[in-house]
């Protein structure tokens, strides 16, 4: 592949790295864990919904706690079930997550709803930082055009969103700027208004052979 699953599993502290290879305002990130990184205002929505994103057998309301146990709802020890039921509901009303309630189980919902509850119990956490990977891949038409309105709102409101597709209608739909990751190479970051479908399809075609070495992986991602 292009490294797109390593670089997110890098960012969101899934895989750990040099301590500087991985900096989140300032502070150096890259041995902190994924839980670490959410309290410095990091959140992640990973490709794969079930399994990843959410546990399959489990209640809304449950994976509703994988992401914001930290927020409060585990204290000492405890769920607060209540909070719980709460922060899911809240996630089902605010994005339109149909067909659910906090105890259904999330493989009872279709790919779009249950993507729709993933990337509202991420966005109301109010991150600075969104690191999305794939976050339409499989969905219809509709629940697309609502998280891309989800994210553009979060970048609005002064969030950094870093996007990770194969998507080129994406990037032109939410990106102030678009680089390529190819073999391992990331390009340098061209501004939405210069990029062009023909720009970008020169650089995945050319498979990072011109793209320099310090454009590479091993760089360090500020956010």
């Amino acid at each position: 592949g292009n490294g797109q699953e390593e670089l997110f599993a890098a960012i969101s502290g899934e895989a750990r790295s040099p301590t500087d290879a991985v900096v989140i305002d300032g502070v150096p990130a890259g041995e902190l864990g994924p839980v670490e990184r959410r309290r410095l205002g990091l959140v992640a929505i990973p490709e794969e919904r079930l399994g990843h994103g959410a546990v399959p057998a489990m209640s809304l309301a449950d994976n509703a706690l994988l992401t914001t146990a930290h927020r409060g709802l585990v204290r000492h020890g405890l769920i607060d079930r209540r909070a719980a039921a709460a922060e899911a509901a809240r996630c089902i009303r605010d994005f339109d997550v149909r067909s659910g309630t906090p105890r259904t189980a999330a493989q009872a919902l279709s790919g779009g709803n249950l993507q729709k509850f993933i990337v509202g119990r991420e966005l109301s956490q109010a991150p600075g930082i969104v690191v999305a990977h794939q976050p339409t891949w499989g969905i219809d038409v509709g629940a697309a055009a609502a998280i891309y309105a989800a994210l553009a709102a979060m970048r609005d409101g002064g969030a950094a969103i870093i996007l990770m597709s194969e998507d080129l209608d994406e990037f032109f739909a939410v990106c102030d700027r678009i680089a390529v990751l190819s073999v391992g190479r990331l390009s340098p970051p061209l501004d939405i208004g210069a990029a062009t479908v023909e720009t970008i399809g020169r650089l995945m075609a050319e498979g990072g052979r011109h793209l320099p070495p310090t454009a590479g992986a091993s760089h360090a991602v500020h956010a």
